[in-house]
């Protein structure tokens, strides 16, 4: 801005990485603080949870970050009565912003937090509190008050705990455990509950343009952008389908606002369902227009019928527009519904840490999403592998460390660690949950950008199964607390044996990445 303003001229500026890391706000780091009241069984009967957001040095996108996080604060658990309040901390760093999961990420790793406190106040194992408390499959309703239709979290756990034989696997995990002193395993289970929907009512909208050409040929123009996800490919087959042509046949222009003006963020997890619906509706206006001359030309192929339409001075060319329905919640009055539909999925995670180093492996990964029918059973199942993969960066790898003198230390590869292929799950089952159709999108199909990065809390819950093992044989039982990112230092220092005391006590807190 400065150099432009002195030149009085567009300026670009290509930083280095380090330069960008340094400069570029990063995920919202969040602290909660919660009080919970429960039964002896375990069933959760009242929270109160405080949230505090930084910030960094303005508000940028922090409140509808913070707004989510809210509204993920229950995950996929039924607590009849809550209390949740949230604060943006503004501090002295650069401005945070968005990223995959957008604050869900956030609210679900607390409630994950609190649910494992349970289990271990109570001397139960938290996979049993954490299913018991599940919401039902219908007539849950949200501490927001929104009602769970077609809520499918019971039945996919179940499946889960079936399809990744989960009873043995905890026999043999404790087994594991009773013979090995400085290698522990540890089994987890992870139930994931996502809204569906831009929390911002006007931002859930989107348009198309379509055009038939005379030999046939279909190129579309949406307002969504593809980063790799696949959603080129989905909007494709939605005008394939429409319009009865093969997919070869259906070409793709790129973004841009001279054929969609107006288009919002691809995000929220919603690209294909908001740009989906508007493809579809350009699609049905123009066979609207061409049904006439179906009807007298059964059976011929979409060239004929666009040649034939082109001599009778039909329009081939099409714009749609979707904006969801019955949308929008008031934090005012604390009434709405601020999502369309949910996401749901649970996963199992089996993993193995080395208490002398705090290294860990990931044993064995199951997990069952629902994305209603899908669109495109591969690309799904590619997002959900990366997303949980990109999960584990953050809930166990990528710290942010902070200098005395308020420069960022983790500014490159040799610091700031992402995950390797070493990271992937030695056995990693990804399945997509079928016969549950979602009515209320396209095609029936579920939106899958950012709910799978919440099933790698189970690796953070699996990791602390394991911990707890490890503290058991040095005394130490009950609740423990261990922050994320998950990282080898953490885990090691929360192991509490005779090695680490010398240096450490075994309830100590390290410096948070805020």
């Amino acid at each position: 801005g400065v150099a432009a303003a002195k030149l009085n001229k567009p300026v670009r500026i290509a930083l280095d990485r380090d330069q960008d890391m340094c400069i570029t706000g990063q995920r919202h780091p969040f602290l909660a603080r919660y009080k919970v009241g429960f039964n002896n069984d375990g069933k959760i009967q009242a929270a109160d949870i405080k949230l505090y957001s930084n910030g960094g040095f303005s508000l940028d996108l922090s409140r509808p970050v913070l707004e989510r996080a809210l509204f993920h604060i229950e995950n996929s658990y039924s607590v009849p009565n809550m209390r949740v309040t949230g604060r943006v901390c503004r501090t002295n760093l650069p401005t945070n912003t968005a990223f995959r999961g957008f604050g869900g990420p956030q609210g679900m790793v607390a409630c994950e937090a609190y649910i494992d406190h349970v289990g271990r106040a109570l001397g139960k194992n938290p996979d049993e509190i954490r299913k018991i408390n599940l919401y039902k499959p219908r007539g849950s309703i949200t501490p927001y008050g929104q009602l769970l239709v077609d809520c499918h979290v019971k039945e996919i756990y179940e499946s889960v705990e079936e399809s990744a034989d989960y009873a043995a696997r905890r026999v043999a995990v404790d087994a594991f455990n009773a013979q090995n002193k400085w290698k522990k395993r540890g089994l987890a289970m992870q139930p994931v509950k996502f809204g569906m929907s831009f929390t911002a009512k006007f931002m859930n909208q989107a348009s198309a343009l379509v055009h038939v050409y005379t030999d046939g040929t279909v190129l579309v123009s949406h307002g969504g952008t593809e980063m790799g996800q696949g959603l080129h490919t989905k909007m494709c087959q939605i005008a394939a389908a429409e319009l009865g042509v093969p997919l070869d046949k259906v070409y793709i222009a790129e973004t841009a606002t001279d054929k969609c003006a107006n288009t919002i963020p691809t995000a929220a997890s919603v690209g294909a369902d908001l740009n989906g619906f508007a493809v579809q509706d350009a699609c049905q206006q123009i066979n609207a227009r061409l049904e006439k001359l179906r009807a007298a030309k059964p059976g011929a192929p979409l060239s004929e019928i666009a040649m034939a339409a082109w001599l009778d001075r039909v329009d081939l060319s099409a714009h749609g527009f979707y904006k969801t329905p019955e949308l929008g919640f008031d934090f005012e009055k604390k009434e709405g519904k601020p999502f369309h539909y949910f996401s749901y999925g649970v996963s199992c995670h089996e993993v193995e840490i080395d208490v002398l180093t705090g290294d860990f492996t990931v044993l064995r990964t199951d997990i069952l999403h629902d994305v209603g029918n899908s669109l495109n059973p591969a690309v799904d199942i590619g997002q959900v592998e990366g997303g949980f993969v990109q999960g584990m960066g953050l809930f166990m790898l990528e710290e942010m460390v902070w200098m005395k003198n308020g420069q960022l230390f983790t500014r490159g590869p040799s610091t700031y660690k992402i995950p390797s292929a070493n990271d992937v799950p030695i056995d990693f089952r990804v399945r997509l949950f079928e016969d549950a159709p979602n009515r209320r999108t396209i095609y029936s199909s579920k939106g899958v950008g950012e709910p799978p990065l919440n099933h790698a809390i189970g690796v953070y819950m699996a990791i602390k199964d394991a911990i707890a093992s490890a503290r058991k044989d040095n005394g130490l039982t009950g609740p423990f607390r261990i922050d994320t990112p998950c990282t080898v230092e953490r885990i090691r220092l929360a192991c509490g044996d005779e090695v680490s005391r010398e240096f450490a006590q075994p309830n100590i807190i390290p410096n948070g990445s805020w």
